[in-house]
């Protein structure tokens, strides 16, 4: 700029006159003065330099005009400096401002080109239906008390309403608290849990929302995938618009997986605590809660040490939202959730896998919960339980037999206990419906019912002796042989050798037909070895036959299910019919009574004698010790009770007489305590006993003491028309026995 003004100076035109001027006269004329420009360029800005002329009579000095014009220009040059400064400041902020928008929207148009190319390959959003959830079997005994839970997910489907207010509060307080207040997807959350994992070095919170999970859970495969969770947050964004916070909540709770095969929190409350999830306290539900980071290792069944721990955690986050007060929470710490650890080993759990091979033959299709009614009594199945389980721990391992089975059925024929094993965690074999094992002399009485039934009674005289037929020849136990004997005696001792006579000389086709009769179902074969246990049958069945000593001379089926209604109350099933009807003479139920309770009172099944009621049963005993059977009734109610080893290897001489009856005894001592005290059906009926003639009827070369009959003859005609089954029985019969 002085560069500009110098050349300034130096170029500027002195006036001229047209007249020499004279000594002292240095005026001109007006045309002759010189005007300085009003401004000149500036070489560095380009910008134009104004210079004000002076006129104050004197020639005009640019210099001086320079001199003259500093001073101000200097207060405005220092005024414009801090002006700018204060418009750079403005600016930097504003551009700011200017970008952030301008990547706000560009980012805005981005995520809309994401979330349009996703919804674009995926479904129709009219196609988009949420799946129904997988109905579930509620199984209950006789009282309404639950069983078990069956079906794909473990638990009933319970109203956000009926469920324990702790377990919403509990979920919401420690996998998404901000769930309220987020439309789905959670940038907050996300941008926490971004800078949380960043600073751990590590995944230690995650960014998604309830409801994202439920997305996931509802329509997604757990792929991690960035196309997955593209799809989790379109499809989020969806159940946000479509439902309230409270049906989200709602089905998130009744299908998030917590666990050992417990899809909901009601299957959880069920498998953990044995309770419904409209029960639980607050630290059961601060362990649920606690499950959904890691069901398998939170588990109070498999670490309840992790598990508890997990729970504070839970607390304390319901502390921090205000859910609870600290007190509550403290509390809770202190008391803990005990877990139900031997729930999964229940015995309750073989009745419920029946309920559910039955099921498809009472109801072919259900889309709802629905809730199946059993005969099982609450009570006996307990005592059944405790039965098994103390007879292998205490006799098992002396005896070695290691596994057992145990039914009971009433005269109607409903059931009313079942154990399938010892332990149903360890095994879910169910050897009461599907084992199939020789009865031994548990099947004696079916062979003289026949002989019953065909003239002999229980006076009636046979030789214990050895015997041979046809090459077999059967021994006793201990190779002992009494000579003669009545039938209650032979009956009684479990005579190998009378009991081979016998069905040798009525025929072992009409033993079978009598075992058919009375409820055998397995197939049996015809040879006089049949007399001795040698066809195999199922501990259900072979019970279910004694049952008419019990209750009269009457058939029954087996049953279990007693009705099916959804959980609204709509009956979908109910039980209807009587069995096949009468199937042994009154009075021949008496003859078999009086026999049958000599083997308790003075033979081989001593140890089932009752203190305070009259006892029927036999024992049993297979091959090699294979088997240990005792078959008992009182009138009212018959238990079977089988002990073995699912190898079939030998016991170490477990017989029915001395493990199986102390078995029986256990449960039905405990089982009968709330039933009436009543005498054996038909006994009152049987005359006094008479001496019977000796004759000899050879059948094979065998001498027989009894009444003369030929081995083909057939039963006499019962007093009552036997009932044969309808065809809805015959089919309930193949369900339950498989033939």
């Amino acid at each position: 700029m002085r560069s500009d003004r110098r050349n300034i100076r130096r170029e500027r035109a002195e006036p001229t006159f047209e007249t020499p001027a004279r000594d002292g006269d240095f005026s001109a004329r007006e045309g002759d003065r010189f005007t300085p420009p009003k401004s000149l360029p500036n070489s560095r800005s380009g910008r134009s330099v104004r210079i004000e002329p002076s006129f104050n009579g004197e020639d005009y000095d640019g210099e001086e005009a320079e001199m003259a014009e500093q001073q101000p220009r200097r207060r405005k040059s220092s005024k414009r400096k801090a002006k700018r400064s204060r418009r750079s400041g403005l600016g930097l902020f504003g551009r700011l401002i200017y970008w952030g928008v301008v990547l706000c929207i560009w980012g805005l148009i981005g995520v809309a080109g994401i979330i349009g190319y996703t919804v674009a390959t995926m479904p129709q959003i009219d196609d988009w239906k949420v799946p129904p959830r997988p109905p579930n079997v509620e199984i209950v005994d006789a009282s309404g008390t639950i069983i078990a839970n069956r079906g794909d997910t473990g638990g009933e489907e319970v109203r956000l309403s009926d469920m324990s207010p702790f377990l919403p509060e509990a979920v919401v307080a420690i996998e998404d608290r901000r769930f309220y207040y987020h439309f789905g997807v959670d940038p907050i959350g996300l941008s926490r849990a971004l800078v949380t994992n960043f600073f751990a070095h590590s995944v230690v919170q995650g960014g998604s929302t309830l409801t994202q999970q439920l997305a996931k859970n509802l329509f997604l495969q757990p792929d991690r995938t960035l196309e997955r969770k593209l799809q989790e947050a379109v499809l989020a964004l969806w159940l946000e618009w479509r439902f309230s916070k409270q049906q989200i909540l709602e089905m998130y709770l009744n299908r998030v997986y917590l666990g050992a095969g417990a899809y909901g929190v009601d299957a959880a409350a069920q498998r953990y605590f044995g309770k419904s999830a409209r029960d639980v306290n607050l630290a059961e539900a601060a362990t649920i809660a606690g499950l959904l980071k890691a069901p398998s290792r939170y588990a109070p069944t498999n670490s309840p040490k992790l598990a508890a721990d997990r729970a504070k955690v839970v607390l304390a986050a319901m502390v921090d939202e205000g859910y609870v007060s600290r007190d509550d929470a403290a509390r809770a710490t202190a008391v803990g959730a005990p877990s139900s650890q031997a729930k999964s080993g229940s015995a309750a759990n073989y009745v419920a896998d029946w309920v559910m091979d039955l099921l498809p033959g009472y109801v072919a299709r259900y889309r709802s919960d629905i809730v199946v009614t059993t005969t099982i009594d609450a009570r006996m199945q307990v005592a059944a339980e405790n039965a098994v389980r103390t007879t292998l721990d205490k006799e098992g391992l002396k005896y070695k037999a290691s596994q057992g089975a145990l039914v009971a059925v009433d005269n109607d024929g409903a059931v009313k206990a079942l154990v399938g094993g010892k332990d149903y965690a360890a095994s879910q074999f169910d050897r009461a419906i599907e084992a199939r094992r020789q009865p031994g002399s548990a099947f004696k009485p079916f062979v003289y019912l026949t002989a019953i039934e065909h003239g002999f009674t229980p006076d009636s005289i046979v030789v214990d002796e050895p015997v041979s037929i046809n090459g077999w020849s059967p021994k006793n136990y201990e190779n002992e042989y009494l000579g003669p004997v009545t039938l209650t005696t032979a009956l009684a001792r479990s005579l190998n050798t009378v009991a081979a006579r016998l069905t040798a000389t009525l025929g072992p086709d009409n033993v079978v037909l009598t075992a058919r009769r009375v409820g055998i179902v397995s197939q049996l074969h015809d040879n006089p070895s049949i007399a001795l246990g040698t066809g195999e049958v199922t501990p259900l069945e072979i019970t279910a036959a004694y049952v008419p000593f019990a209750n009269g001379g009457w058939g029954i089926i087996p049953y279990l299910v007693e009705d099916i209604r959804t959980k609204d109350g709509k009956v979908l099933f109910h039980r209807q019919g009587d069995g096949p009807g009468r199937v042994i003479s009154d009075v021949a139920v008496g003859t078999m009574n009086r026999m049958l309770s000599a083997v308790v009172t003075d033979g081989t099944g001593q140890k089932a004698l009752l203190s305070d009621r009259p006892v029927g049963g036999k024992t049993g005993t297979s091959q090699d010790f294979r088997d240990a059977w005792f078959i008992g009734y009182t009138n009212g109610l018959t238990a079977g009770v089988w002990l073995g080893n699912d190898d079939n290897t030998p016991t170490k001489k477990a017989t029915g007489g001395a493990l199986t009856a102390l078995l029986w005894n256990r449960f039905m001592t405990e089982a009968t305590r709330e039933l009436p005290v009543r005498p054996l059906p038909g006994v009152e009926l049987v005359p006094p006993p008479t001496n019977v003639g000796v004759t000899f009827a050879q059948t094979d070369g065998l001498p027989v003491q009894g009444p003369q009959l030929p081995s083909t003859q057939p039963a006499p005609p019962l007093n009552v028309p036997v009932t044969q089954p309808s065809p809805e029985e015959k089919g309930l019969l193949q369900r339950l026995f498989g033939n």
